[in-house]
This record gives C-alpha cells, sequence and structure tokens, in this order.
C-alpha cells in the first residue's frame, strides 16, 4: 500500500477534535503531574477542556460546517441534468462483515450517497450509476457492497457500473474519467465532501454536476430542549467539518486542486 496513503490515514485523525483534544489535556496532566509547572498544566487542561466544549456545541459547530455544505445546492430538480447518462457516487465507508445485512455493512454516508443517487437516476431517463469505491483496509470494495444494496433496493444489473480500484478521493477522479471522459455527469457524494471532490475532478479536466446529499446542518422547523446541550452529534459536525479542511489543505499543498 502507498506509503504517503498509510501517512496520511495515520497523521490526519490525530487532528481531529477529539484526539486533539485529549492530547492537548495529556499534555497538561504532563506538566502538572511530572513537572514543577503546574500554573502552566492547568492552563493547558484548561484550553483542552474549553476547546472540547466549545466542538461540542451545534451552535459553534454548525457555523465550522456550513460552509462547507452549502457551496453546493442540492439537485432538488435534475431537469438541468436531461441527457446526462452517468451519475457518479462515491464512497463513503463500509465494513463487509457477512454475518450482518448489507445495510449494516455499508456506512450511513455511504448509504445516503447511494439512495440520492438512485433517486436522481430515476429521474433522469438513459441514466446509470457508477459506484466508485475501491480495496482499501477492507478485502471488499466498496463498490461491491454498494451494488449488492442498489440491487437489494431494486436497481437492475444493466444500471450499474462498478469503479473498484481507487482508495481514496483523487483516484476516484482519475479512475472515473477513464469512464466518462470529460463530458458532463452528475456527481454524488456527501455535502461537506462536494468542495474538495468537485476541485479534484475539476483538476482532471471533468465537467461534473453537483448533486450534495447528506447534510447534518438543517434549518430547523422548530425547537428542541437537546439543541442547547454539548453533545457527541456536534462533536462527529466538528470531527467532518475538520477533516474536509484538513483534506483540501493536503490536496493544495500536493497541487491537486
Amino acid at each position: 500500500m502507498d506509503g504517503l496513503f498509510l501517512f496520511k490515514k495515520i497523521v490526519g485523525p490525530l487532528f481531529l477534535p477529539v484526539p486533539l483534544c485529549i492530547e492537548i489535556m495529556l499534555v497538561g496532566l504532563i506538566f502538572l503531574w511530572l513537572t514543577r509547572k503546574h500554573k502552566t498544566g492547568k492552563v493547558i487542561v484548561s484550553i483542552g477542556f474549553g476547546l472540547f466544549v466549545l466542538l461540542s456545541h451545534s451552535a459553534f459547530t454548525d457555523k465550522l460546517l456550513r460552509p462547507l455544505e452549502y457551496m453546493f445546492p442540492p439537485l432538488q430538480d435534475p431537469s438541468g441534468a436531461q441527457g446526462v447518462k452517468w451519475i457518479v457516487i462515491l464512497g463513503g465507508g463500509h465494513v463487509s462483515d457477512p454475518q450482518l445485512p448489507v445495510t449494516s455493512q455499508i456506512d450511513e454516508s455511504a448509504a445516503v450517497r447511494l439512495m440520492e443517487g438512485i433517486r436522481l437516476q430515476r429521474m433522469i431517463p438513459g441514466s446509470k450509476l457508477i459506484l466508485s469505491g475501491g480495496i482499501a483496509f477492507d478485502p471488499v470494495s466498496e463498490a461491491e457492497i454498494m451494488e449488492d444494496l442498489a440491487r437489494a433496493v431494486g436497481l437492475e444489473k444493466q444500471n450499474i457500473v462498478l469503479e473498484a480500484e481507487s482508495k481514496d478521493t483523487k483516484d476516484e477522479a482519475r479512475i472515473v474519467k477513464e469512464i466518462v471522459g470529460n463530458g458532463r455527469f452528475v456527481l454524488v457524494t456527501s455535502a461537506s465532501h462536494m468542495p474538495r471532490s468537485m476541485a479534484l475532478f475539476k483538476k482532471q479536466g471533468m465537467n461534473p454536476i453537483p448533486a450534495p446529499t447528506g447534510h447534518w446542518v438543517k434549518e430547523k422547523q422548530g425547537m428542541a430542549p437537546g439543541g442547547f446541550f454539548p453533545g457527541a452529534g456536534s462533536l462527529r459536525k466538528a470531527e467532518r467539518a475538520v477533516y474536509e479542511y484538513l483534506g483540501l489543505v493536503w490536496a493544495k499543498i500536493r497541487g491537486e486542486i
């Protein structure tokens, strides 16, 4: 496996919200327990704790994630995509545990992407799905898992093409280009992932029509008491946002976008 790919997968998570807060507080505890600089230790622990609380609240994390999710509008009415042949659905994670139904083997984000792709395929006559996602840390490709779910909900095999070689979004853009060329196609991925995906695909000289889905930041139609409290859901939003911002920075440094 590519060493740079492994480096990205191992080092990147260290900068995500929960590990980062733990790392900061751990440094503070080292100062408190192993040195005489107790005041410094208290300050560092307080910073780590304060950051954790901040990233646990939707009032902050929604503002962090919203610019990513709403950079491209949803493809509610695909009339502008009529005549398009391909709908490309990017992988979003899976674990191929044969003891479980396929609905449990595929991650939530990937399932939502797939359902959006199927919705659009049924509204765009003559279109086919390209299910994208290869083998990285699982013996079964994500494209195969998505195909199993697509077939389970009634999509016919002749409307499915698999791209099962890619390891990340950069690979997906490069390999999908071999199938779709430079023509217009619909690109389906999570709303937060869409800015990076669009940039990577356009860098390949491609012409995608964005169809973001799986939005986590939503306009609430009513007030719920739970929204005033910190929670794990807000931490997930923060993780999603930081992951994508880091991905954009990495791709920019590497000259991929």
